[in-house]
């Protein structure tokens, strides 16, 4: 991983925060455009929502027929949930729209409360989220006032480690199935303990056997593609 042969390669970026995973596409396009004056193909493996950071596989060259394999791993995720709130996209992009009262929460009543969602289940895909409706983004439809209506998928929780509770938040660490929507989650788990939640950070730290700790900084993969004299190969 991170290494670069035959015109091709494989990469883990840790997303920044309010970047669309094309946003980092766009970032390795720059430096091959600006260095070589050449761009090869470059696709990611896994979307991250704009507000999410962490683990993003970056697949370039004749690596980029290997994303569909990378997309069947499991992912693990580190979520803060706000119970005191929800918004409409149960995340940060969208203003609170309700609140609730979390002083009876307990931390016996979270982990009774996260032991109900392990396991094997049908989730509703959030309304705000790139799922298809009618060839539609969900999220254009809910944009203008309107739900999707969005068909239940079949998910797995492995596990809900509760890793914080300073009330009214808690940090919650994910290992789940690949199509895991964590903003449902946070929705439904909010649902049980308070009546709504949203995500006020998340962060995904895995996917599969690679790690958040194998990234390297577009400093470095520059630096590396330069070393390797790829002006030479391109």
């Amino acid at each position: 991983m991170n290494t670069w042969h035959d015109n091709s390669g494989i990469f883990l970026f840790d997303k920044p925060y309010t970047w669309t995973s094309y946003d980092v596409i766009n970032k390795i396009k720059s430096i091959f455009k600006y260095r070589f004056h050449s761009i090869p193909k470059i696709g990611h493996a896994g979307t991250l929502d704009p507000l999410a950071t962490g683990l993003l596989i970056i697949c370039i060259g004749k690596e980029t027929k290997n994303i569909e394999s990378f997309s069947t791993f499991d992912k693990e995720y580190l979520a803060t949930i706000n119970l005191s709130g929800t918004t409409l996209s149960y995340d940060l992009e969208k203003p609170i729209v309700q609140f609730y009262d979390t002083s009876t929460i307990t931390e016996t009543k979270i982990l009774n409360t996260l032991s109900l969602f392990i396991g094997e289940q049908y989730q509703i895909p959030p309304a705000y989220s790139a799922k298809w409706k009618n060839g539609e983004r969900a999220y254009k439809i809910a944009r203008q006032g309107m739900s999707p209506h969005l068909t239940p998928v079949f998910v797995n929780i492995y596990s809900l480690e509760l890793v914080q509770f300073q009330s009214p938040e808690i940090t919650v660490r994910i290992l789940c199935s690949k199509g895991t929507y964590i903003r449902a989650l946070v929705r439904d788990i909010g649902e049980k303990l308070s009546g709504g939640a949203y995500l006020t950070k998340l962060q995904r730290t895995a996917i599969g056997p690679y790690s958040l700790t194998q990234t390297i900084s577009f400093e470095k993969f520059e630096e590396m593609l330069k070393n390797q004299n790829m002006a030479n190969n391109l």
